[in-house]
């Protein structure tokens, strides 16, 4: 299979929830990464929901929480940008109180987005993958094979969050893949088997070459044909 170069980052045609956040705050990209301790382009990664590009779950999880600290996210804001009732002012001063669960009621919702559909493994499936070596041994390229690369990075970012390894998230070698599949080289079946099931029983399939049985492939079809 023919990889392609990796694809140039694409507006989105909108700005992102944490961008409108720090631009009301008059920050710069640079200055609130300064604020958080982090890189300039991981503030990108987080604004752009590319979190498949921190080294883990839990270092992108960490580096939201900074963000959004560094951002001067208080309670109130929290629970009304993850969609919770906002509750009236206190009348007593527990300004620690909101502080300190701040950014974790943003975390929270974050998170619960990022590991969406873990649970869909069927009972048969889990037993097997209990006998396979943890998924962190194993390396997944995500390539897009429909065109869509917010889409694409969606199906990276829930690889990730199986513990997984992402080494590339590029273009396919053409645009007209009907379906998401994983693709697996010989003695690999098990392993693909395994992310199959965890995507919601797409298919898996052999590639004509290789030798690396823990490496895998995910094309990316388009977003309605994947359950």
């Amino acid at each position: 299979m023919e990889l392609a170069k990796p694809l140039a980052a694409e507006p989105t045609g909108r700005t992102s929830l944490l961008a409108t956040l720090r631009l009301q705050r008059k920050f710069t990209i640079e200055e609130a990464a300064k604020r958080a301790a982090l890189w300039p382009e991981q503030v990108e990664w987080l604004e752009e929901g590319r979190l498949y590009r921190f080294p883990g779950n839990e270092a992108a999880v960490m580096a939201l929480l900074r963000y959004a600290t560094a951002l001067g996210i208080d309670h109130r804001e929290a629970r009304s940008l993850s969609g919770m009732p906002v509750e009236p002012p206190a009348r007593r001063p527990v300004a620690r109180w909101i502080a300190a669960g701040a950014a974790t009621a943003l975390v929270v919702a974050a998170t619960l987005t990022f590991l969406v559909g873990i649970g869909e493994n069927t009972t048969s499936a889990a037993r097997h993958a209990a006998t396979l070596p943890p998924p962190w041994k194993v390396s997944v390229d995500v390539l897009n094979g429909s065109g869509d690369i917010n889409y694409t990075r969606r199906v990276a970012s829930r690889v990730g969050s199986y513990g997984y390894r992402i080494q590339h998230v590029t273009k396919a070698n053409r645009f007209d893949y009907r379906e998401t599949a994983v693709y697996f080289e010989p003695g690999g079946a098990a392993f693909a088997e395994r992310l199959a099931a965890q995507l919601g029983g797409v298919p898996a399939r052999p590639l004509p070459g290789g030798s690396n049985p823990r490496r895998l492939v995910v094309i990316a079809g388009p977003a309605h044909a994947t359950g």
